[in-house]
């Protein structure tokens, strides 16, 4: 079995944000910490492996192959799982051997490690692929970069239950949207998915608009037969993926100063950035409120040479 035992599911707090931008806008705002949810298997990247374990599992899988780079967050969720509940792991990764942080985790944890090259990763999507891959681990599961696809995004309708059962305890009886950032779009999609275009979902892109992130959501709303997807998709970027200016860095530091809260330049950081600027221009309403999703990835800050 990949899964681990029934009663065991991540439970991520969801906490007012006290900001005084968000204040002097009249806007509330909610923070579910996903990076809360365990001390390894952190953040989204649970919520979009657990529909891919339970499809190993059905194919009688004996461990999971999946694919990241020298910092993935995604990579590191893995092979922390396949460790604590006893599954065989494989990371097929960017470029050439790099000693880093998370590498180094990654070994600790038991993951095999096969390094790709850059031309040999961009080959991913090429038709026959996994051939080799799967001829060499004819026993693993392959699960999409970043746990993607339709089943990592059904694995994260589940954050939209967590947030709505601790909405009383809030005080609030409800909410307008969703803002969070999206690398991939899965986890956007997952919330998409569980809304049914009840309220919209705001995704804070921290990857340029040729990473795909539109086409692949939209592709996971084919998938699910979705039609009436009510989502919006902001550049958040910053000029690129990984990159950063002295502006975030200096937001994120007070910000982490002023509520306690670890954030990174990769995702949550350049998210929240973005919704502090759309919020001061006056894109939402006094009185709106919004769940700000933090998506974790605080390990990835150890190999990031501008981290705060």
């Amino acid at each position: 079995m990949l899964l681990p035992p029934s009663n065991w599911l991540p439970q991520a707090p969801l906490e007012h944000l006290h900001l005084d931008w968000l204040t002097s806008a009249g806007v509330e705002v909610a923070i579910l910490r996903l990076d809360q949810i365990d001390p390894l298997i952190s953040g989204n990247k649970w919520f979009k492996l657990v529909e891919h374990l339970k499809a190993a599992d059905r194919a009688g899988a004996e461990g999971i192959i999946s694919l990241g780079g020298a910092h993935s967050n995604h990579l590191h969720a893995l092979a922390a799982a396949g460790k604590r509940l006893g599954f065989k792991t494989v990371g097929l990764l960017r470029g050439h051997a790099q000693d880093t942080p998370t590498v180094r985790d990654l070994q600790t944890f038991g993951m095999q490690l096969h390094w790709l090259g850059y031309g040999g990763y961009r080959a991913r999507h090429q038709p026959g692929f996994w051939e080799p891959w799967h001829a060499q681990y004819p026993h693993l599961f392959a699960v999409p970069e970043g746990g993607g696809g339709l089943p990592g995004a059904l694995g994260c309708a589940a954050i939209n239950e967590q947030a709505q059962a601790q909405l009383p305890a809030l005080g609030w009886s409800d909410y307008h949207a969703w803002w969070l950032a999206c690398g991939t779009g899965t986890t956007l999609a997952g919330l998409v998915l569980a809304e049914q275009g009840e309220r919209p979902v705001h995704g804070a892109l921290a990857v340029p608009d040729d990473h795909g992130v539109a086409q692949q959501v939209e592709s996971i709303m084919r998938d699910a037969e979705l039609t009436n997807a009510g989502y919006a998709l902001i550049d958040a970027s910053r000029g690129g993926f990984a990159k950063v200016d002295p502006l975030l860095l200096e937001f994120i530091e007070q910000t982490e100063q002023a509520i306690g809260i670890p954030l990174e330049p990769l995702y949550t950081g350049k998210a929240l950035l973005a919704l502090k600027q759309q919020v001061e221009e006056g894109r939402f309403a006094r009185g709106t409120r919004l769940i700000f999703v933090h998506t974790g990835g605080l390990q990835g800050r150890r190999g990031f040479t501008g981290n705060p």
